[in-house]
């Protein structure tokens, strides 16, 4: 579906973005993904890909630096020679009531979740519309659809990400580059495992339960393919119904 496809995926170590970075591999496209915590994880991710007769590289890159994001970029058009997809999907939680909540908390989850995705969708975008195609898919959230309480920051941030998507696909689409987002409800990762009241929170999903990350990772791999390529500037909700 993907072979010969090359793609970018940020975040790509652990949790949905390490689901992500499998199933385009099982795809049949060359992954670079980044990570800035744990070279053991991102090590034993490209052994994984390896082993599926794949290619996975990883770098150790912090997508909140413009020039970090850039050199991802470059680095991997000068590997394989051009970059067809970016998934963007970094992004961390800093969950507080808003009266509690410090500038820092603001600041740093605005900068990863948001500015992050920025800084690499500019990074590529002159690149796919000199090549006249692409795909970026951006990993939202349903708190950025819905809005949920203590995730002021998160929910801001994941809101953001909606207008991004929309905005930039119908700015290149005569390019034929195609940019969509998926959202996430609760999802079974390392930032829900230590999730407080788990059981009343799945209360509210009509599904009863939890999501996998290869649930999402599933539909980021059809989005990155041309069976989608008609759908543009969309959101899908991967969320067992809570935002019905």
């Amino acid at each position: 579906m993907l072979k010969d496809k090359i793609a970018v995926v940020t975040g790509g170590s652990r949790g949905i973005g390490k689901a992500i970075v499998m199933e385009l591999v099982r795809a049949g496209a060359s992954v670079v993904f980044t990570y800035l915590k744990s070279d053991e994880a991102a090590l034993k991710l490209s052994d994984e890909a390896k082993e599926l007769g794949g290619k996975a590289e990883a770098v150790k890159s912090d997508s909140r630096q413009y020039a970090q994001a850039k050199s991802v970029v470059d680095e991997t058009i000068k590997r394989f020679g051009r970059l067809d997809i970016l998934v963007n999907n970094a992004g961390i939680i800093k969950d507080k009531a808003l009266m509690l909540m410090e500038p820092s908390d603001w600041q740093e989850v605005i900068e990863t979740n948001l500015t992050g995705y920025f800084n690499m969708s500019k990074a590529c975008i002159v690149g796919m519309m000199k090549q006249k195609s692409g795909n970026i898919i951006n990993i939202s959230s349903v708190a950025g659809v819905v809005g949920t309480p203590r995730q002021t920051n998160y929910a801001s941030a994941k809101a953001g990400i909606v207008g991004l998507t929309k905005s930039l696909a119908k700015e290149v689409a005569s390019f034929n580059i195609r940019v969509n987002a998926v959202a996430p409800g609760y999802i079974e990762t390392d930032m829900t495992r230590d999730l407080k009241k788990k059981d009343e929170l799945l209360k509210l999903v009509p599904c009863g339960r939890l999501g996998k990350p290869e649930e999402v990772a599933k539909v980021v791999a059809f989005l990155a393919g041309d069976e989608s390529g008609y759908i543009t500037g969309q959101v899908i909700k991967i969320d067992g119904g809570l935002a019905i």
